[in-house]
């Protein structure tokens, strides 16, 4: 990228220069993401270990619950960098991640959606298998 805002440089007059401008712009965002990560980097913590008591949620859980209709929904928990709503990937500071942590198979959790309060029961919680897409649903 800075090999082709160079080049656009030489191209004359710069105020006028649409590569030249747009490469310094793309050059800024890079340059703004590359610090974004960094920061992150010193904030994140790397999980590399299944927990010890794997009917509990914790993070990197799959989590699977019903509804009072039968209905099941399946989430794992994932970090902020990670959601992923079609792969129903939950961040952690969600606030349904943050009912369901420390939960164990059978609890019961309410959880407030844009226009009820649900009642589920957590009929699944496994560790396993974590990057398939077999996985659906939503609350």
């Amino acid at each position: 990228m800075t090999l082709a805002v160079h080049e656009a440089a030489k191209n004359g007059d710069r105020s006028e220069n649409g590569d030249y401008i747009y490469g310094k712009k793309r050059l800024r965002e890079i340059d703004r993401r590359v610090r974004y990560l960094s920061k992150r980097l010193d904030e994140v913590t790397v999980v590399d270990r299944l927990p010890a008591d794997q009917d509990k949620v914790f993070f990197g859980a799959w989590v699977t619950l019903e509804d009072d209709d039968g209905n099941e929904y399946c989430y794992r928990i994932v970090g902020a960098d990670e959601i992923d709503p079609s792969r129903q990937k939950i961040s952690i500071d969600s606030p349904m991640a943050k009912q369901l942590l420390g939960k164990r198979l059978d609890d019961v959790v309410s959880l407030r959606t844009a226009d009820q309060l649900r009642t589920c029961t957590i009929i699944d919680v496994h560790y396993q298998g974590v990057d398939t897409d077999t996985h659906s649903g939503e609350v």
